[in-house]
This record gives C-alpha cells, structure tokens and sequence, in this order.
C-alpha cells in the first residue's frame, strides 16, 4: 500500500477508520489497568518496524534507528523500479540498506512485486515475471556478507493488485513463482499472501490450495489498514481457528502494514494498534508506507525525530518481559518490566480528560516508588521536536496490596504518556548492565522458555554456520554510559561433553572467539556458568554479536544456549 492506492482500497472496503475521541465528555475517568506481577511474553518489540523505512544505507541513519530496537522492516527488493508516494529515483533497495538493518538490528523482508514501476502492478507476462525473479534471487544469493533478509513476500495485496484476466488465479500464481524462488533458495522463508485486510474467505482458499500443492508460506500475512485496531485480537483467533480447521501448523503472524494515514503520525493511534499485536501475539508488525520513503514512515522529518519517534523510543526502551495491561474505554497501553533493574515503563494514551493508570504487583519495590511521567507531544510527521520533558515526578506509597494509582489529569488523546516506576531509591542500577538474549536480536535460532533462564526465557538452536541465509547469532543493542573497557559475563548452557565455541563481535569489529565448558544439561542455567569476555565500548549504542556462523567468522564449534550478558565497567 501506498499513498496513491487509498481511491483504490476504498473503492473495494468499506472503509471503518476509527477516529480518536476530540471532546473531553466523550472519555473520562477511565484506569489503565498494568500487572506487574504477569507476564505476557519477552520482549521482542513486535510492532517496531516499517515498511519503505529506509531510502538508503544512510537515511535514516543507524545511529537514529538504534534506540528504536527494530525489529523487522519490509523493503523493495534489488533492483527496485518501484516510485512509491513521489519519489523520483526508485529508493530502498534492500541489498543497498542491508548494512544499516543490521546495524540497527532489525531484519528485513523483500517485498518482489515492487520491482515494478506502477502501483497497482501492471503484469507483462509470466516469462516477465519469473524472469525478474530469477534476477532477484540470484542478486541476493551473490550478497555474500548480506545476513538479516529473512523473507520473500511474494506478493502485495493480491486481493486488489494481481491482475488475473492476465496472469490467471492468484492461487495458481503463487504456487508458481514459490516453486521458482524454492529452484534457487531452498533456505530464505517465503511470506505471503498479503492481502489488504483480513478476509478468512481468500485466505482458505489460498491455503487449501498452497497446502495441496505444498507451497504453505513460512510467514502468514495480511494487513490491518482501514478496519482500524479494534478488530486485531478477532482476526488474529479467527486464522489461528483456520489453520486448526485445515490442518496446518500454526505459522508466524506478520502484520507488514498497520494504520490508515490519519493514524500513523498520531503517537496513541499508532500506540493503540502496537498494544493489540502484542497481546495477540504475532510475530511483527510494521508501520504503513503512506509519505515519503526513508523517515520511517513520519518518525523522522528533514532527519529529525517527531513526537512519534518519542513514543517508539519509550517502546524501545523497554526490556525484559511484557506485561499484561487492561484497557478502559479508550485509554490502552503496553508495559514491560526489566526485573534486574526493577524499572515498569508504561506507555499510554488514547483518552481526553482526567484519567488514571493502576499497576499492581509492585510489592517487591519496597513501600514506596518513583514515578516519572512524561508526554511525547503531538507533532504529527512534518514537524521535529525534541525529546520530551519529564512533566512530574513524586513518590508513591505502595498499598498493602502492593499496587498504585496514578492521576494522570489533562490528557491529550492524541498524544501518548510514559509513566516510568522504579523503587523510590531509583533503579537498581544507573544504566542497563543485564540483557537477556530473548530481548536481542535472535537471527536463526529460537526463543525457548526455561524455568532456571533468568526472566524465564532464553535462546537455544543457534546452529546455523556456513551460509549467510542460514547462520545463527544474537545481536545485542547495549548502552553505556562512558567509552572503555567494559568486561562481559554470557550466562549459558553447553549439554553437551566438551567445550564449545562461538564467535565475538562488536560494532563491525573484528572476530574473536568465546568458549562455553560443559554445564551438563541443556536449558539448565545457573549464576556460575558463565563465560567471559573483555570489550572496548564507545559510549552510547553499541551492538555485540555472538554467533555459531556469521561472514568473516568461519564458525564456532559445538553447540551453546545464551540466557544473558552482563557488562561491567573495567
């Protein structure tokens, strides 16, 4: 979807935007409800992604995506024809912005269609088009040092851009050009069909077919544009429910465009569909390509951050595990708590008026805690601002209960809150020094869950070596506060009879290798398996890889689980 495509959506939807409450009488007196106590998943930052997010290696630079925590971006694939919403030259590239998404540690789908100039597509032929694939296939399977694309979508839209009087069912289609891209890439997954909503009834009938014909795509795809948020969790249980209904293994949810263009640049609209996708559970979500290519989609202007970059950096910020929240008429949020440093980050909004945000479960905080609220502004895309200011702090008594209640009075429903809670001595520590492998960037191996992990999950299978479609690592985004020698201790697991290895890295730097001995047992973790490491850090972002396989590393030997690292200042 792009900016020249509404006429087209809303010729064939009934489009049911859903509009944010303009008078405080329509909304008051609600409480945002957070558990602190629960958990709802580990934090991965599903919805912090975009879709045209980068022009090019530089724009935006991965030093402004870096505190965004990204985690995975849709882009054009090698040789882009595609203008999308005035641009002049094709930008986007994903070959050419390859070394930013991994700089920044996201991950990147290609979107294939968008070779074309148009949109909608103009089908040529199929000699044409799997012609094309060929090409950019074989361009990323040269991409020797390329690692972070993990997907070919297909496809965009098929349900308004696929042109059957020419190229015949798109069910036919599909199948097709699977069996082309699976003639040359056996590993890279395969996403798809990407349709413009949820439509159960297209849906069944692409996977009855794909599964028959054994092309089933690794990634499921639709978008959330026009019918608004409220209808996520429904959508989201329905294909679950049609999956069980056909037969097939659950698949990866991706929402690769989410918000209409009067949601996308307001901090709560776009806050309201990131809280319904992690509390459904898909696997990531990315903003919608309304505006210009390269401001990742309206959180930069003129290389600057917006109100809505404030809000996605308060989502960025958050470590550790989600926790559930309870919306209330229109005020809803997401929050996460980092047990190591005993910090909730609550990020809200969506209501006018006097409000309320309730955490309960804080009884290991002490008797009282801090709270730091603040509001991201309301900017909108075409106006840079800088980052906001703390609009009070006080100390609150913990009830007996061991919950608090917050006012939070004069709300913009166009803006989005962060409410920040520490025990009321502050953070265990000044800065983040414990991060766990769940949070980071997981390339090639899986999150597992453990009761002996340190916030219960970790990161297991990093087996891949030898191929840069297929190698393992974890990439971790880390913030220092000064340049120096830091020292880093891995917490792991090594089941096996001798000692394994995995390769080092940090900040493009050269390889050195790290050792993992025995511990006896897989997913069993303990304070005293560890293995460590000495680093030169620069202050601010840093990024540290440890791999089984990655370019320039001829891999690691053995097998090793990563719960955690923690740095300390030398």
């Amino acid at each position: 979807m792009n900016k020249r495509t509404t006429s087209l959506t809303l010729a064939g939807l009934m489009a049911t935007t859903v509009l944010i409450p303009t008078t405080s009488a329509q909304a008051a007196g609600n409480t945002l409800v957070v558990d602190a106590a629960g958990s709802l998943r580990p934090v991965t930052h599903v919805a912090a992604g975009t879709l045209y997010g980068l022009a090019d290696a530089n724009t935006p630079s991965a030093s402004q995506l870096v505190p965004l925590k990204l985690n995975q971006l849709t882009q054009p694939p090698p040789g882009v024809q595609q203008l999308g919403n005035g641009a002049t030259t094709p930008v986007g590239d994903a070959l050419k912005v390859a070394p930013s998404v991994i700089a920044s540690g996201a991950q990147q789908y290609i979107r294939m269609p968008d070779i074309y100039p148009d949109f909608p597509y103009k089908w040529v032929s199929w000699d044409d088009w799997l012609g094309k694939v060929d090409t950019m296939v074989k361009a990323r399977l040269n991409a020797s040092t390329t690692t972070n694309v993990n997907g070919w979508e297909i496809w965009n839209e098929p349900d308004g851009t696929w042109d059957t009087a020419k190229a015949g069912p798109f069910n036919d289609g599909w199948t097709r050009t699977h069996r082309k891209i699976r003639s040359l890439d056996t590993v890279t997954p395969i996403i798809g069909p990407g349709t413009t909503i949820y439509n159960r009834d297209f849906l069944k009938s692409f996977l009855t077919q794909a599964k028959a014909d054994g092309t089933l795509p690794d990634v499921i795809v639709w978008h959330e544009l026009s019918q608004g948020w409220q209808n996520i969790d429904e959508h989201v249980a329905d294909y679950r429910a049609l999956e069980r209904e056909l037969g097939i293994t659950p698949r990866p949810i991706s929402i690769n465009e989410y918000a209409w263009p009067d949601q996308v640049d307001v901090p709560s609209a776009a806050l309201h569909y990131i809280a319904q996708f992690e509390r459904t559970g898909v696997n990531d979500a990315e903003r919608a390509y309304w505006y210009e290519a390269g401001t990742a989609n309206g959180l930069f202007y003129n290389g600057q951050p917006t109100a809505s970059y404030h809000m996605y950096k308060w989502y960025g910020d958050m470590a550790g595990r989600m926790l559930p929240v309870t919306a209330s008429g229109d005020l809803d949020g997401i929050a996460s708590l980092d047990s190591t440093r005993k910090i909730v980050n609550v990020v809200f909004g969506g209501d006018y008026g006097n409000d309320a945000v309730k955490v309960t479960g804080l009884s290991g905080f002490g008797t009282s805690v801090s709270v730091t609220l603040t509001a991201s502004g309301i900017t909108g895309r075409q106006t840079a601002t800088s980052a906001p200011s703390a609009i009070s702090r006080q100390t609150v008594t913990v009830g007996v209960d061991g919950s608090i209640t917050v006012p939070v009075d004069n709300m913009d429903a166009r803006a989005a809150y962060q409410l920040l809670i520490t025990p009321a001595a502050g953070a265990t520590s000044s800065w983040q020094q414990t991060y766990e492998a769940e949070n980071a960037t997981v390339v090639n191996a899986q999150r597992l869950g453990g009761g002996s992990a340190s916030n219960g999950y970790y990161v297991g299978r990093i087996d891949g070596s030898g191929d840069v479609r297929k190698d393992s690592f974890v990439d971790f985004i880390v913030n220092v506060p000064t340049a120096g020698k830091y020292s880093m201790a891995v917490g792991y697991a090594n089941g096996g009879s001798s000692t394994a290895t995995q390769g080092l890295a940090y900040n493009g730097g050269p390889w050195s290798t790290i050792s993992y001995p025995a511990t006896g047992s897989w997913g069993s973790f303990s304070a005293s398996a560890t293995s460590s490491a000495s680093l030169d850090l620069k202050a601010g972002y840093n990024v540290i890889r440890l791999a089984k396989g990655s370019p320039g590393f001829s891999g690691g030997t053995g097998f090793a689980e990563v719960d955690s690292i923690t740095l300390a200042k030398v």
